[in-house]
């Protein structure tokens, strides 16, 4: 059967994997409420297409960080990316730069910095979990600029882990042949059987609680990359986090694995891009699946996205090629959402492309 869009990989990797792996990727916290709202609520902002306008030559080339990038869809940090296929987090940095993206590697992965960044020329950033350790994120932050990282997501939703029921059913725990490769060394690379999550066991033992705002300005002591602060939801924290020295936000709920019945990552995006006031680019991740998906997060003032689960299904799926598919797709039907819209850039892409259900007539454009 032939792939014609990027959810269709999802039932291919459901088939395919062992369901604790299967379920590790898919599922979201508790109720899983935000996880089916993340989609949902995409479908509720439609658009306000222009038409008329010369749309032969479309141009969705961005730059992120002062990275020069064919389009603003990113790959996310997803982890342990050997459970959904041997060549992991290999072929995923492979498809990332073949596509001309940038590919974020997980501090969980299967395939250590170094190994990533053997794979060729790409731009990579690092994703950092801070542990209680802090020698131990030195090592890790300078290993990630020496094998020529661009900059730095650091998770702020995980003090602890979510509470991800399947996981606890499946009594979830990495597979005995693969490690946290980025840990490998320091005797932090296995995670233990659990009667729970083997996971959630090995975040409540290594993750640090006591993460706050000075640690964000400490990172800035130890490392000259840029920092995206990853899991901001409200106004409140955007304004913080560039006050502590972010250099870009990702507005993100962890895909909907931490705390279940926050909004849907595009329904808090636009509090956040007006919290910013321009001073910092703002990133979304969670539930993008089509490039409609990706032209309303820009119309609400994204300068990017990031795509997850749709990266590890179509790993699982078909290895290197089911990636770059992944990217292809989206890229296409994006140019296609700007060419029907009547944008020709991504500068072209406003507010007034969309309506959501929150706009009030004044909201719209005087005719």
């Amino acid at each position: 059967m032939e792939i014609t869009n990027v959810t269709e990989y999802d039932a291919i990797a459901k088939q395919k994997l062992p369901k604790m792996v299967y379920d590790y990727y898919a599922s979201g916290a508790e109720d899983q409420w935000t996880l089916q709202e993340n989609r949902n609520a995409f479908s509720r902002i439609l658009f306000r297409p222009r038409i008329l306008i010369d749309v032969n030559k479309i141009d969705m080339a961005t730059t992120v960080l002062g990275f020069k990038i064919s389009m603003p869809i990113m790959v996310a940090p997803t982890a342990m990316q050997k459970m959904a296929h041997p060549d992991g987090e290999y072929a995923t940095a492979r498809a990332a730069s073949a596509a001309g993206t940038i590919m974020t590697l997980s501090s969980w992965a299967t395939s250590s910095v170094e190994e990533v960044a053997s794979t060729g020329p790409g731009i990579r950033f690092f994703q950092l979990y801070v542990y209680k350790n802090r020698k131990v994120v030195e090592q890790l932050v300078r290993r990630a600029e020496k094998a020529g990282f661009k900059a730095i997501a650091l998770t702020v939703d995980t003090p602890r882990l979510g509470r991800r029921e399947s996981d606890i059913k499946n009594r979830f725990t990495l597979p005995s042949n693969l490690t946290l490769k980025n840990f490998e060394g320091l005797d932090l690379g296995k995670m233990d059987e659990a009667n729970d999550s083997g996971l959630a066991s090995y975040v409540a033992g290594q993750i640090d609680r006591t993460l706050s705002w000075k640690d964000v300005q400490w990172l800035q002591t130890i490392t000259n990359l840029p920092i995206l602060v990853k899991g901001v939801l409200t106004g409140e924290d955007a304004r913080i986090a560039i006050q502590a020295g972010a250099a870009g936000i990702i507005v993100s709920n962890h895909g909907a694995r931490q705390l279940d019945y926050v909004p849907a990552t595009i329904s808090a995006l636009e509090e956040v891009v007006k919290a910013t006031q321009g001073r910092v680019p703002v990133f979304l991740d969670g539930g993008v699946r089509r490039g409609t998906d990706v032209f309303k997060a820009l119309a609400l003032g994204a300068s990017g996205i990031f795509i997850g689960r749709p990266v590890v299904f179509a790993l699982a799926a078909e290895g290197e090629a089911g990636v770059r598919k992944v990217l292809q797709m989206l890229r296409d039907e994006f140019e296609l959402t700007m060419a029907l819209s009547g944008c020709r850039s991504l500068s072209e892409i406003t507010r007034n492309h969309i309506v959501t259900e929150w706009d009030t007539p004044r909201h719209l454009p005087k005719l």
